[in-house]
């Protein structure tokens, strides 16, 4: 059996009797070139522990027990989960937890050793599974996961863009974040409806401004870009305490009033946030 042949895939899940959820995300990546990039991408070695989330069928998983040390896989859907562990028992170095990602504590997951993050992200739960990682005392050293193109961009975005908004800002403070590459529908079965990218996150040795108060920095951003076709001095007029101090905060920072909170760079949102009371 081959898991990156389409009718391998579709005899074994006709075997299982199984239907793909399109709720769950439930789309299996059969294409081995773009598997190879997505393992290429992590840098893996046998020093490696890595976090997988929706394993599915195992094909990700296989290839991430023959370059990591260790791998912890996180399957929501019963019969999957049931399936990895028979496909799996002989292998020691898998830890399979049978549960929904966004219900772990992922800190508690990450500071056990696992220093990665490589999936085939379920595309209902990836920007708030990321946004979860980045909220980690312990965030991993490096991200590989094939998302929605569009969740990729956003990530990836640089000021100015259209797509620049509020998860660049926190993913771009601590990551280096590039799209790594675009996948056509059909590298997946069933093939979903948009296009997929690997989106690939690189943690910085330091961030590029700490910003102290994260739940601070991202209440500012969710009220700024809720806004995001006023200017920021109007804008920040109405933030507590800060009132008509604001052309001042804004001007002190070197900051202009007048750009909109699609042209502050993720460095300087932090110093904003970490300069308001």
């Amino acid at each position: 059996m081959k898991l990156t042949k389409p009718s391998d895939v579709r005899a074994l899940l006709a075997d299982m009797d199984f239907h793909p959820s399109r709720t769950l995300g439930q789309n299996f990546l059969i294409d081995f070139n773009i598997l190879t990039i997505l393992l290429d991408a992590a840098e893996l070695n046998h020093r490696d522990g890595v976090l997988e989330i929706g394993p599915g069928l195992g094909v990700l998983t296989e290839g991430l027990l023959n370059r990591a040390g260790r791998v912890v896989g996180v399957e929501k859907d019963q019969r999957l989960f049931n399936w990895l562990e028979q496909r799996f028992e002989q292998f020691p170095a898998l830890v399979l937890h049978h549960a929904d990602a966004l219900d772990l504590d992922m800190d508690a997951l990450l500071v056990r050793g696992l220093n990665k993050v490589v999936a085939n992200l379920p595309y209902g739960i990836a920007s708030r599974f990321l946004m979860n990682v980045l909220g980690c005392a312990h965030p991993p050293e490096r991200i590989v996961v094939t998302v929605q193109a569009e969740v990729a961009r956003r990530f990836a975005a640089a000021p100015s863009s259209r797509d620049y908004g509020l998860v660049s800002v926190p993913a771009q403070l601590a990551y280096a974040v590039t799209v790594h590459k675009r996948i056509s529908p059909t590298c997946f079965w069933p093939a979903p409806e948009v296009t997929s990218a690997i989106l690939l996150m690189v943690r910085r040795p330091q961030p590029l401004v700490a910003a102290p108060d994260r739940q601070a920095l991202l209440d500012l951003l969710k009220f700024c870009f809720s806004r995001r076709r006023k200017q920021l001095g109007t804008i920040l007029r109405q933030w507590p305490a800060v009132g008509e101090r604001a052309v001042d905060v804004l001007t002190g920072l070197g900051l202009a009033p007048t750009d909109r909170p699609e042209n502050i760079a993720p460095a300087d949102w932090a110093r904003l946030a970490n300069a308001l009371p």
